[in-house]
């Protein structure tokens, strides 16, 4: 029997679970969907994530895909859309549900992801759970520099979490950069891929340049080094967004 391959495209807020992964005695992500899904069309539906965001990390573009036996027309996907969003709690969204080849795969199939981090530099409440709030001046030039070096940079074996079951820290970076909003210092970065905990290692590295700690020099001998306590700590998981995720194009059955 061949089986029907789905894109699904949600967002979620992600204070109150443990990630994006099943987990034993742990609410997450993947686990409210499997159980959502399953219920509501009727066969054992297990979702495989575009990755593993962490504990506490939110997600304004994330990807699962799931296999069913049934195919689902433009209607009844509209319909478990609607359905879904009904049943689920309100910290998640479910967008769209699309068909796609039976090969395409929501994590290996991504040809890059865009994660943002948010920094508030005034306290607000409302901000409260969704930005880090941080106190001082930084100098944000240098910290763009630093940005820069991440580039030119392979290994990210410093800005990863140790023992981890990733079989290579080989990343390419395409775009990070800091920039100021009112009051808000964002940091965007964009790879192909990224080694858990990264993003979060790495702001908390440039943030140590920006509070001149480090030089640029030590900035590079850090990268170099392949250590990962020779990095900064990390920042906290609250102002971390997975923003995008790129797919090419043919994985899509319909025009996306």
């Amino acid at each position: 029997m061949s089986l029907n391959r789905y894109f699904l495209r949600l967002a979620y807020n992600g204070s109150k679970y443990h990630g994006w992964q099943s987990q034993n005695n742990a609410t997450t992500i993947q686990e409210m969907l499997n159980h959502a899904i399953s219920l509501l069309v009727s066969e054992q539906v297990s979702l495989t994530g575009a990755g593993r965001t962490d504990t506490g990390v939110h997600a304004r573009e994330f990807y699962a895909h799931f296999d069913l036996s049934r195919q689902l027309d433009e209607q009844a996907r509209k319909k478990l859309v609607f359905k879904l969003n009904g049943f689920l709690p309100e910290d998640i969204v479910i967008f769209e549900i699309m068909p796609v080849k039976p090969e395409a795969n929501a994590r290996f199939s991504a040809l890059s992801r865009t994660y943002k981090y948010v920094i508030s530099t005034k306290k607000n409440p409302f901000l409260e759970g969704f930005s880090y709030y941080l106190f001082g001046n930084l100098d944000i030039g240098l910290m763009n520099r630093g940005a820069e070096i991440l580039l030119e940079t392979k290994d990210f074996t410093s800005f990863s979490k140790v023992d981890t079951d990733t079989k290579t820290n080989i990343c390419k970076v395409y775009h990070a950069a800091w920039a100021m909003k009112g009051d808000e210092l964002i940091f965007t970065i964009k790879a192909d891929r990224f080694l858990r905990n990264m993003v979060r290692a790495i702001v908390g590295t440039l943030l140590e340049l920006g509070r001149t700690r480090i030089t640029l020099d030590e900035f590079k001998v850090i990268i170099e080094s392949k250590n990962r306590s020779a990095a900064g700590g990390s920042v906290p998981a609250c102002g971390l967004y997975l923003e995008e995720i790129e797919y090419p194009s043919e994985v899509f059955l319909l025009h996306h």
